[in-house]
């Protein structure tokens, strides 16, 4: 039987999910909305989520690795918002509040953002760095 704090986890929150939470960043940790990235496999068995920073700061230079969410408001953001992919693993202890979920044209360029961001997950071997 899993753990209580799990099964809360795993019932709560699924990917694409809007939620709020004690983020951590540069300047210390602020509560901001964020995008659940784990799935129901590592809820099954994690009592943390994984979740990638929604910012309202659309006017500074995107790159290849964040994505205008089309559909903010949709997605229970109060004002127009963007994608970063910044993650971070948080313990229930941070208390995510459900906000709203993405719409699937929004949670198809936050996945696109987080393969740009990551290694390649596929290969069996990890890159060999280059020599000087």
């Amino acid at each position: 039987m899993l753990p209580r704090y799990t099964q809360r986890m795993q019932s709560l929150f699924n990917p694409g999910d809007v939620v709020a939470v004690d983020f951590p960043g540069v300047t210390g940790v602020k509560r901001r909305p964020a995008v659940v990235l784990s799935s129901a496999v590592y809820h099954a068995s994690r009592p943390d989520v994984v979740v990638g920073l929604i910012t309202s700061q659309t006017t500074t230079a995107l790159g290849p690795t964040d994505s205008v969410l089309q559909d903010w408001a949709q997605a229970g953001l109060r004002v127009a918002s963007v994608f970063r992919s910044f993650f971070a693993t948080l313990p229930p202890s941070t208390r995510p509040m459900f906000v709203g979920h993405l719409s699937d044209r929004d949670w198809e360029g936050v996945c696109t953002c987080v393969k740009v961001a990551l290694a390649p997950l596929d290969d069996t071997v990890p890159p060999v760095a280059p020599t000087p």
